[in-house]
């Protein structure tokens, strides 16, 4: 039989209450918990925090603290991408970052879901879908994204988005839910200072 994890990791029903997920889920919140108390100035110190915590981090990727997730070893982020002040990851599926990728504080990247049918909500059964952020995404401050979504390379989502559905790449998109507004065109692109 798979283990609890593997089932979970894989996007089917799981029992959210089986005793060797929660022992297992303990001991990665004691690695948030720790991460989180590192002072900010102590650099490596950090970096070797989240280099324990995560699945995969990237060459000067920057996440400000507080930062929570829930095992931290199914989120992968890319090179050169910043994560602000408190943002949440809940990695029961895989979360994959990209690279250059801006995460405003507040933004929550939801894999965890559960069933409609309250019979097997009441006995703790859950499901966990995965996130993929591509490339060059900005995500607006305290934007949501739910279980099962991929959005496209160099995508705007705007502040308090709450998006449901997959995103192509190149747009800008907002709202409750999130829709795409426009594509992003030349009136977008400015001129670097000093070019």
């Amino acid at each position: 039989m798979r283990a609890v994890k593997e089932r979970m990791r894989a996007g089917e029903l799981y029992p959210g209450d089986d005793p060797e997920l929660i022992r297992e889920l303990d001991e990665r919140q004691a690695l948030v918990g720790a991460l989180n108390a590192i002072p900010y100035e102590r650099t490596a110190e950090r970096e070797a925090a989240l280099a324990e915590l995560l699945a995969g981090i990237g060459e000067e990727t920057f996440i400000r603290p507080p930062f929570y997730c829930d095992y931290g070893d199914g989120i992968t982020i890319g090179a050169r991408t910043f994560v602000n002040f408190n943002c949440t990851m809940l990695d029961g599926a895989a979360i994959t970052i990209g690279d250059e990728v801006l995460i405003a504080s507040g933004v929550q990247l939801i894999t965890a879901t559960h069933p409609i049918d309250p019979e097997p909500r009441r006995d703790a059964w859950e499901r966990a879908l995965p996130i993929t952020i591509a490339d060059g995404v900005w995500l607006g401050a305290g934007a949501i994204v739910l279980p099962g979504v991929t959005i496209g390379e160099n995508t705007v989502v705007g502040a308090g988005a709450l998006v449901t559905q997959d995103l192509p790449a190149g747009v800008v998109a907002y709202g409750n839910p999130a829709r795409v507004v426009r594509e992003i065109g030349e009136d977008d692109r400015i001129g670097m200072p000093g070019t």
